[in-house]
């Protein structure tokens, strides 16, 4: 039997996950793990580059860990790890920072967007992107399952693998993005011309993982549409983005194109209601067992250790492989005289 590929995920400990994670993140997951040998990493590492409170960090981290499993995430198939849990990362990541130029780094889209305006920039904001490569090229991946707005990383994490196998030996497997064709971006309900996102200030737009049935009714209800009173399925049209939302989102969840879904409809309460409804019917479930997770912590913390352990044994083989290739000297040759 042929070795299957590696995909690696990873999703941040902080803010609340979103449907947009779900449809274009965590659903995928779940699927690809049964084709995949699959890595999902809670990267706690990465919320370090902005302002954050220690406790809720440590809080988070639990608690994405309990929703990854309660979207269906097998930890007897998969390998859920925490990123501060396996040390080859942050020391991985030196290694990438230091064959990544800065003006690569310079270049890095999501460096610019969430350092303007801002006082005080942290030097890990503008070096994340050396950690993210570290954190795919540590498990020799195969397949990145990315966002259009992520592609740029993996297109870096490409260039310093290529880079680092040309000067010191073929260390490191070539990764390669993949974007997956529909509901990757998942727009804000009340601003459909932006992607619902788990940090967005103004959660009235988004419909969070854990939001009770009468929320999600609520929220899909005052989803904002157009005045051209037709259920029509328009690509690249702004003024029709709202309605455009609603049917991608209804497409993804019962498995249809959004076209067809148009055609059952000719008043938007109606496809108001039957996304809501199919909306419920996911997540009603995730939360349940979400909630069932959090009651049983050391289940949690137990399956994370199992991770770990998994994670590690992969991870310390590639950073031997690269330390002894960049000419660091092995410990165990270390001798002291009297």
């Amino acid at each position: 039997m042929a070795e299957r590929e590696r995909v690696l995920s990873g999703v941040q400990p902080t803010g609340q996950a979103t449907l947009g994670n779900f449809l274009g993140a965590f659903r995928q997951w779940r699927i690809q793990q049964e084709e995949y040998e699959s890595t999902f990493l809670i990267v706690d590492q990465h919320a370090l580059t902005v302002e954050h409170d220690p406790a809720a960090l440590r809080e988070g981290t639990l608690q994405m860990a309990a929703l990854l499993f309660a979207v269906g995430i097998d930890p007897t198939r998969s390998t859920v790890v925490v990123q501060s849990h396996v040390a080859g990362h942050a020391q991985l990541a030196w290694l990438m920072e230091c064959t990544a130029t800065y003006g690569e780094l310079s270049r890095m889209i999501q460096f610019k967007d969430k350092s303007r305006g801002s006082a005080m920039v942290r030097a890990g904001l503008f070096t994340y992107p050396a950690l993210m490569a570290a954190d795919i090229l540590l498990y020799q991946t195969d397949l990145v399952p990315v966002g259009e707005d992520q592609s740029q990383h993996i297109e870096l994490t490409r260039t310093v693998a290529t880079r680092f196998n040309h000067a010191y030996g073929d260390i490191f497997t070539i990764p390669r993005a993949v974007i997956p064709p529909l509901a990757a971006r998942v727009m804000d309900l009340s601003h459909p011309e932006a992607k619902m996102s788990k940090s967005s200030a103004d959660g009235q737009g988004n419909i969070y993982l854990l939001d009770s049935d009468d929320q999600i009714r609520r929220k899909i209800a005052k989803a904002k549409t157009d005045l051209f009173n037709e259920v029509l399925y328009v690509e690249d049209d702004p003024a029709r983005a709202g309605v455009r939302n609603l049917l991608e989102i209804l497409a993804v969840l019962t498995d249809r194109e959004p076209k067809d879904v148009a055609s059952n409809f000719v008043r938007y309460g109606d496809l108001k209601e039957a996304t809501a409804t199919a909306v419920i019917e996911q997540l009603s479930p995730i939360r349940e067992r979400y909630q069932d997770y959090m009651g049983d912590r050391s289940q949690l913390v137990s399956w994370l250790a199992i991770g770990r352990e998994r994670a590690s044994e992969v991870a310390s083989q590639t950073l031997s492989r690269a330390y002894d290739a960049i000419g660091f000297l092995p410990s165990k040759e270390v001798t002291y005289g009297d």
